[in-house]
């Protein structure tokens, strides 16, 4: 058995795993964003409660910049106090058990690469689509980190720049899921901003006002989609993340890159644009077969 944490910006999520993937138990925790100290013990606590005698290792999914051979993470995304801290050390010193770490989206990725959408493809694309939007590229059935680390950190991709200022709308901010719903949810006064599943309803139900904002969010996501066909013309692209759930999601997106190539004749781009296989738990998915790709790597050296 092995032990996942899939640490979120509201829930660190966990489970005992096998080594064919199959989830044996699941539970979360609220995640403090408080400090370091409030925040470790929250994953320590997950940690004493499940470590027993035949526990093989422990996987975990963290935003952030994560150097993948030291376990060092960057920058934190959600928790910036994470910035310079090495998880993975902390909790391998503390427990004496094998620890590998990988970042949030990278594992929604290698999720989908391993048992999911893009399983058997030689080059795709995983998008994540929540409070802003990660990604995973795939290429030659491998994940790409690039020589900084960056690679897939579309979210900091410009859409517009305005020439005076330099201010710049990112791929990040107005491809945010979180804020589309919220966006909807306050035009409908709805009591929660959050409320992805009544706001699908009013899309799904044709609502004028909520479908003027989806169809926003559709346009500018399929314009992203087509800029990196481009650049990387992957097999497929897997769109993420909680909405992925809804069909009316992927339809949107295909009908918003027919409506952008037809108002722009010189594009040839055809992306194949499908949803992932896993929704909530892709990240589990992912740390685990990180950490077994990361194990195969450490005996090979």
């Amino acid at each position: 058995m092995y032990l996942v944490i899939d640490i979120g910006g509201t829930f660190a999520k966990y489970a005992l795993m096998d080594a064919a993937a199959n989830i044996v138990i699941k539970g979360k925790r609220l995640t403090p964003r408080t400090n370091l100290t409030d925040f470790e013990n929250v994953i320590f606590s997950i940690i004493e409660e499940h470590v027993l005698s035949d526990i093989k290792g422990i996987a975990i999914s963290c935003p952030g910049t994560i150097d993948v051979d030291t376990g060092m993470i960057y920058f934190g995304g959600s928790f910036p106090f994470l910035h310079e801290v090495n998880l993975k050390n902390k909790i391998e010193k503390k427990y004496g058990k094998e620890v590998f770490i990988e970042n949030d989206a990278k594992c929604a990725a290698l999720a989908e690469l391993w048992l999911g959408s893009v399983k058997g493809t030689k080059n795709s694309v995983v998008l994540v689509l929540g409070s802003a939007v990660g990604a995973g590229i795939i290429i030659d059935g491998k994940l790409h980190r690039g020589v900084h680390l960056s690679a897939g950190e579309v979210s900091y991709i410009l859409n517009q720049i305005n020439p005076q200022t330099g201010a710049a709308e990112y791929f990040g901010l107005i491809c945010s899921a979180v804020d589309m719903v919220r966006r909807i949810a306050e035009i409908k006064k709805l009591e929660d901003s959050t409320d992805g599943e009544q706001v699908f309803k009013y899309i799904n139900n044709n609502d004028v006002e909520a479908n003027a904002i989806f169809n926003e969010y559709c346009i500018n996501l399929a314009a992203q989609i087509l800029n990196l066909h481009y650049i990387l013309d992957p097999e497929v692209f897997a769109i993420g993340g909680g909405i992925s759930v809804q069909p009316i999601l992927l339809e949107r997106i295909q009908g918003a890159i027919n409506e952008i190539k037809n108002a722009n004749p010189l594009h040839t781009a055809n992306p194949k644009v499908v949803a992932c296989k896993f929704h909530n738990d892709a990240n589990l998915y992912g740390a685990l077969y990180h950490f077994f790709v990361s194990k195969e790597n450490t005996f090979s050296l």
